[in-house]
């Protein structure tokens, strides 16, 4: 019964990502922008269970934002598209070195290849600025949901604790479609 009504409200989600996409976007970005926030949704339920971001849902993702950089808008075509791969790799490196980083300095993982292209997602769809509120905005959010989970459960935080950063950062970044889309 549990799991029925997980799907039950994840069914409720997905509708609403799509309608609003479309209602606020119609045409062709507001179709791109339902199948972005639908895969957004999948790769943060996925990386909520199971830790992990599925290749082909991060490959995904990064396909249909070359394809809206190259057929949709006023700038579309080759130079839009070079930006949005431009744009996922400036964004995708420093993601890659904070990754090498924190391993060297701590001999762990703190965050995930997944996480890295999930961030290069961010950077192919997204304009900078906008880029950076929204990888700012999911990490406050998962920082507040891991402290408000510690307290309500009344366990002590801990340095070393697994947080699934996907969870967060995949919802952003539709959200930060959307708002790029309402603001124009």
């Amino acid at each position: 019964m549990d799991d029925a009504l997980r799907q039950f409200g994840l069914a409720i989600v997905l509708v609403a990502v799509v309608a609003a996409s479309l209602l606020t976007v119609p045409g062709p970005d507001g179709v791109l922008g339902a199948l972005l926030g639908a895969l957004m949704l999948a790769i943060a339920t996925t990386d909520a269970r199971r830790y992990i971001i599925p290749n082909e849902l991060a490959g995904a993702a990064a396909a249909l934002a070359l394809l809206r950089a190259a057929t949709v808008g006023p700038d579309a075509g080759w130079y839009s598209l070079l930006w949005a791969g431009g744009r996922a790799l400036a964004i995708a490196l420093p993601f890659l070195a904070l990754m090498a980083g924190y391993r060297a300095w701590r001999g762990r993982d703190g965050l995930g290849l997944g996480d890295i292209k999930l961030a290069a997602v961010a950077g192919a769809w997204l304009g900078l600025v906008t880029v950076f509120a929204v990888v700012e905005a999911a990490t406050l959010v998962a920082l507040a949901a891991y402290v408000a989970n510690g307290v309500l459960l009344r366990r002590p935080l801990r340095s070393n604790a697994f947080l699934p950063f996907g969870l967060f950062l995949a919802p952003a970044i539709w959200l930060g479609w959307l708002a790029e889309a309402i603001l124009g």
